[in-house]
């Protein structure tokens, strides 16, 4: 019976990480956690308390009510995925808008959330056999972790995937304002304070700005099987 190990994906925003991530988890029979959409979670919970937004900016009273926030992924046999669920409601839907995108870097800044979601995330992985991507899973949640993906790709070509996304979901957005966000974004992951995006020692750089999701997945399966067979 082969070891299972720990993949860490870490990478800019929209550069495919969690479908790819998704992807390799089911092909190996692994567990697959999406810690963007833990974040993204907690940013929702601040723009329905009116804690961030536009006029309001009250991170003090956010981390107030950490303790108050429940964070728990529930398997979708339909959709083959699990979907995010905050506080007992299903908010898989409302977590993936432009507007919950503004946010999100400013929220993930934060080091008490960080501190609460780290916690979670190593816990989720203390048995292996688990595929975690986020922007500091190579770098602090599994920094022994067996095989670590850096995702890159250029703001333009992750602004067109996520402008294509957006609008086959129905949002009214422009290419402009999806490129901004993009790039505001790299920018403050890039730059906070705690638990900054970056390359993890040791992780692979894989740059997809010309490449389809099934020459990714079969590249990226293969590493996965060599550093298998290996334990």
């Amino acid at each position: 019976m082969q070891k299972k190990i720990t993949i860490a994906i870490d990478g800019f925003s929209s550069t495919g990480k969690s479908t790819i991530a998704k992807h390799l988890a089911k092909e190996l029979g692994y567990i697959y956690v999406d810690t963007g959409a833990m974040y993204r979670a907690v940013t929702l919970f601040a723009m329905q308390n009116n804690f961030i937004g536009e006029i309001n900016n009250n991170t003090l009273a956010l981390v107030k009510l950490l303790p108050k926030i429940n964070l728990k992924f529930v398997y979708n046999e339909t959709l083959g995925f699990a979907e995010m669920y905050l506080n007992g409601t299903n908010v898989e839907k409302d977590i993936r808008t432009l507007e919950v995108s503004r946010n999100v870097s400013q929220i993930a800044a934060i080091e008490e959330v960080r501190f609460k979601l780290v916690e979670i995330q190593k816990e989720m992985g203390k048995d292996k056999g688990i595929v975690m991507d986020g922007r500091d899973i190579g770098t602090v949640v599994f920094p022994n972790a067996e095989l670590k993906l850096f995702m890159t790709a250029s703001a333009e070509k992750r602004a067109s995937r996520r402008y294509k996304e957006l609008l086959d979901k129905g949002e009214n957005v422009t290419y402009n304002e999806v490129l901004k966000n993009v790039e505001q974004r790299d920018f403050l992951d890039s730059n906070r304070e705690f638990s900054p995006l970056k390359r993890a020692e040791g992780a692979i750089e894989f740059d997809n700005s010309d490449m389809g999701l099934e020459e990714q997945f079969e590249r990226i399966y293969n590493y996965a099987i060599r550093v298998i067979e290996k334990q």
